[in-house]
């Protein structure tokens, strides 16, 4: 029998704005500079929190938007001076005030679209432009880099006639474009996770939709970017607090690893979720007559969500596929011990993913997504 573990709500954070008129709710940057940010068409707001995740009262930042939110992604720096926005046609970093610093442009993110525009403006409405792919921006460690993933071809052209996707290295104080290399995708999305050490050291999770999840590490040697593409179809969920560790599920969600930073497995840290996961409680048995033909296509698989709440323990879940038969279930997995996976109780249900936060918390979304719990670790149970 499996033993549990006790989640203990540590923090209750209230969304900054509401929920008709903007995103969820998000908790972003390294330990020790935490803020709580949301971003709405209109602007990003920012809000440092404590060691406890309390807001610190007064220090509400905001960062106007020069575009709405369905068209691009975004970033706010860990001091919480500048924000990123990834857009369709450029990446702009913008100042509280409202001006812009810098903006680099690049090739168009909606696919048939050739044009290098000049401006939101020239496509605002457009109507094959209101779905387009997007890129990403992230911080480095120290907050003095901003790593892009942009479609190219930048204004100075091309790196080869094949590229489709760049992945950039900027100055984040005056937006010089320190390096480039080709990205050896066609994304429909991506994230970017730092190395929570390393500014020299950044992660890429790529999406292609159906074609795959292209895997990419970059190393800038102050020069040259140097692109690592991990073998397989992984989505990067976490790095480890050392950042000598990742966490990753294939792209068919059947594998949960810990990785190197080269990509490779660490020795018996690979899971297979039927292999590992017993099927959901209230899920039919394959004995059970009345449980349908497409029984087989509801076995349990691994969320692309989770990650490290210490550098040997992470937070983990299959609330996906636990979904058609009843509360979704979260997992503790000691990678150093015999413990292996063991499920974790909550005081209340939840109707999310995880987050990972490290320093043994994570947190999760309220189901009318306006507040975010923030939870640790009782003692197990037996």
């Amino acid at each position: 029998m499996r033993l549990s573990v006790h989640a203990r709500l540590r923090a209750t954070v209230a969304a900054l704005l509401p929920s008709s008129q903007a995103g969820p709710p998000e908790i972003a940057g390294p330990p020790g500079r935490r803020m709580l940010v949301q971003r709405s068409d209109d602007e990003i707001v920012a809000q440092p929190l404590d060691d406890a995740f309390v807001a610190r009262a007064g220090t509400e930042v905001r960062f106007p938007a020069p575009w709405p939110r369905s068209r691009g992604t975004w970033e706010v720096a860990p001091d919480a001076s500048l924000a990123v926005f990834a857009g369709v046609h450029a990446v702009r970093a913008v100042e509280p005030s409202g001006a812009t610093r810098w903006e680099v442009r690049h090739g168009c993110w909606y696919g048939a679209c050739r044009e290098m525009h000049a401006s939101y403006d020239a496509y605002t409405d457009r109507q094959d432009h209101r779905y387009p792919e997007s890129g990403s921006v992230g911080f480095s460690a120290d907050g003095r880099l901003v790593w892009a993933h942009v479609r190219g071809p930048l204004p100075e052209g091309e790196l080869s006639p094949d590229t489709a996707d760049e992945w950039l290295v900027i100055d984040a104080e005056d937006g010089r474009v320190l390096a480039r290399a080709d990205a050896e995708a066609a994304a429909a999305g991506s994230i970017h996770l730092p190395h929570p050490t390393d500014p020299r050291q950044m992660g890429l999770s790529i999406g292609e939709g159906q074609d795959g999840a292209p895997l990419r590490w970059g190393r800038w040697d102050g020069k040259e970017l140097i692109v690592d593409c991990l073998d397989g179809d992984l989505c990067l969920l976490s790095l480890s607090p050392s950042g000598d560790r990742l966490v990753t599920v294939s792209h068919d969600q059947d594998s949960l690893a810990v990785r190197d930073s080269r990509g490779t497995v660490v020795e018996a840290l690979d899971w297979n979720a039927e292999a590992t996961i017993p099927r959901h409680p209230d899920a039919p048995t394959h004995a059970d007559p009345d449980a349908g033909a497409g029984e087989d296509e509801l076995d349990v698989c691994w969320d692309w969500a989770g990650g490290f709440l210490d550098e040997t323990t992470l937070v983990v879940s299959t609330a996906e596929s636990d979904e058609e038969w009843g509360q979704g279930r979260h997992w503790l997995v000691d990678t150093a011990g015999a413990r292996g996976f063991v499920p974790i109780d909550y005081p209340s249900p939840v109707s999310c993913q995880p987050t990972a936060w490290g320093g043994g918390v994570w947190s999760t979304l309220s189901e009318t997504r306006d507040v975010l719990h923030v939870w640790g670790l009782d003692a197990p149970e037996g």
